[in-house]
């Protein structure tokens, strides 16, 4: 399997320092600050992108499922909300998802939502993290 890069560098001291993120293949390079962390100051943060990941992977392995159940998946989409607390800490991830995929019936999809969200590795990775899912199908 791959191993993936990412890196990111931090200039300065916690309030007013300022640093960059680069994810390995070079798709992604952002800046982020105290501000754009702990604060709604506009621009990325750690969070973000561990949320942008979590809802990629859950809707790629919910494809996964599904697919291999039988079922022909025409679109899943997923997004995420990151909460982070006071410590600093992340307490809980939320994903909200919508699915289109023709014959399947509710229980089985939501059966497919719950091992999703017990099998894809960024939840596996962040099993210390309460993670919730509302799934609906749409047509």
């Amino acid at each position: 399997m791959a191993v993936r890069k990412a890196e990111a560098v931090w200039e300065g001291n916690l309030q007013e320092g300022h640093g960059t993120f680069k994810v390995g293949s070079g798709a992604f390079e952002g800046a982020y600050t105290f501000k754009t962390r702990f604060e709604e100051e506009p621009g990325t943060n750690p969070e973000e992108l561990i949320g942008a990941a979590h809802a990629g992977c859950f809707s790629m392995f919910l494809s996964a499922v599904l697919s291999k159940a039988g079922y022909k998946v025409e679109r899943i989409h997923t997004t995420a909300q990151v909460h982070l607390e006071e410590g600093p800490t992340i307490t809980k991830i939320h994903l909200n998802t919508e699915a289109k995929v023709p014959g399947v019936d509710e229980k089985t999809f939501q059966e497919q939502v719950e091992a999703s969200k017990k099998g894809c590795p960024v939840s596996k990775a962040l099993a210390g993290v309460e993670i919730t899912v509302n799934a609906k199908l749409v047509s």
